[in-house]
């Protein structure tokens, strides 16, 4: 069975653990999209495992990892992020990591250029400053600089230097800044070529011959941080949901079976942008301060607020998802009420439809007792509270959606099969 895993909300919804605990049953895991502005957590023997560009499928043995064209490459950090693992005695080789030949490339001039924009901003957009978004910006524009580009040094000089023509004329001109240098990029750059060019691969032809196997679809960040269906402007820069796994990989020939969201038990965002059931700081930091709510690959702190199920129904519809993996159920334990989004309104008006722009709607909540008993050790469904589980069937009676799986806690092994 061939698996698409995309997140419900905005990101943040614990799928680098859902991904290690799915990706036993398959053989192959391809990311396709986003940059190292992800930042997908697994607890290994006790230990924070962090992963920003490669799958976490990574930590089982016997599994091919991919890159998808879909996804921007910070050379710098995939590289200190392979030594990482192999200095926690993971196996990480060009048997078992592969790179796309399309991928493109993040310069220096791209987290310049995305500090810079986002100064100048009245609108600030909360951007990680990982320089993903001028990265898609010269991809569009057609100047990119790919891997089959990077590891072609003549190519890469060639596609450098015209890049700097134009690049060090808006930093002086406009910006008032020191031009970057050639010498200095291209050698630093032709190091990183070095490193990861054997794991550079064409992956249509390659994964083709393997097209039999289990390919599971790895998104980043979540539904309405997307380009095009997200909170835009207060976005990511690429396509987040599922329909973008077979553009963001090429393996059109593989045929997805399924697709799983993945929601957080409540909501949180990082950065910017409209949040109807946001909570003051009050409840909302006992949120970001039990469910640890900072970001793995900033550390920004999340806002929190209560779960919002008029935002998960279109995140079922617009990733066509038929299975959902609910995700840190145990941060309730302790609440005497929680309470859900069931219906927005503006005004005194309950809306029909889903708004095209989120910053008017107001939340209707539906409350519900909580269960006040500890679950993060519990591994049966039927072993749940009462009113846990009338949470979650009242989840999936609204979404009118299977959830298959339940995490109760940071472990890898604290999933619920309902």
């Amino acid at each position: 069975m061939n698996t698409v895993v995309v997140g419900m909300q905005w990101g943040d919804e614990g799928k680098g653990k859902i991904i290690d605990f799915l990706c036993r049953n398959n053989d192959i895991i391809v990311r396709f999209q986003g940059g190292n502005n992800a930042g997908h957590t697994v607890i290994l023997n006790g230990k924070k495992i962090v992963f920003h560009l490669i799958p976490s499928g990574l930590l089982h043995k016997g599994k091919i990892c991919a890159i998808g064209n879909g996804v921007v490459i910070d050379p710098k950090v995939l590289i200190e992020e392979i030594n990482a693992l192999k200095k926690e005695g993971i196996e990480v080789s060009p048997n078992n990591l592969k790179i796309s030949l399309f991928s493109h490339i993040i310069m220096p001039y791209h987290h310049i250029m995305d500090g810079l924009r986002e100064k100048k901003r009245i609108q600030k957009i909360g951007t990680t400053m990982r320089g993903i978004g001028p990265c898609y910006s010269d991809k569009a524009s057609r100047c990119g600089i790919r891997t089959i580009d990077l590891i072609n040094p003549e190519i890469f000089a060639l596609k450098l230097k015209d890049n700097l023509a134009e690049k060090n004329e808006i930093f002086e001109k406009i910006y008032g800044l020191r031009a970057f240098t050639f010498n200095d990029i291209y050698k630093e750059y032709n190091g990183y070529a070095e490193i990861l060019k054997p794991y550079v691969c064409e992956l249509i032809d390659f994964f083709y011959k393997l097209r039999d196997k289990k390919f599971l679809f790895e998104g980043a960040q979540g539904t309405f941080l997307d380009i095009d269906f997200g909170t835009y402007p207060f976005v990511t820069s690429s396509s987040t949901v599922s329909s973008n796994a077979i553009l963001g990989s090429g393996l059109s020939f593989i045929k997805s079976n399924g697709i799983v969201g993945v929601a957080k038990a409540y909501t949180t965002r990082v950065g910017e942008g409209p949040f109807p059931t946001e909570l003051d700081k009050t409840l909302g930091g006992y949120f970001q301060s039990k469910g640890k709510e900072f970001g793995a690959t900033t550390g920004r702190p999340r806002r929190c607020g209560w779960l919002d199920l008029v935002l998960l129904k279109r995140a079922k519809i617009l990733n066509n998802i038929n299975k959902i993996i609910l995700t840190k159920l145990d941060i309730l334990d302790d609440l005497e009420e929680i309470k859900m989004c069931t219906v927005y309104k503006q005004g005194e008006k309950l809306l029909k439809e889903f708004p095209v722009d989120l910053s008017k709607a107001i939340p209707v909540y539906e409350t519900m007792k909580g269960w006040r008993k500890k679950t993060e050790n519990i591994r049966k469904y039927k072993d749940l509270p009462v009113e846990a589980k009338k949470y979650i069937e009242k989840i999936e009676k609204y979404l009118d959606c299977e959830i298959r799986y339940i995490s109760v806690g940071e472990m890898r092994d604290a999933i619920i099969k309902h």
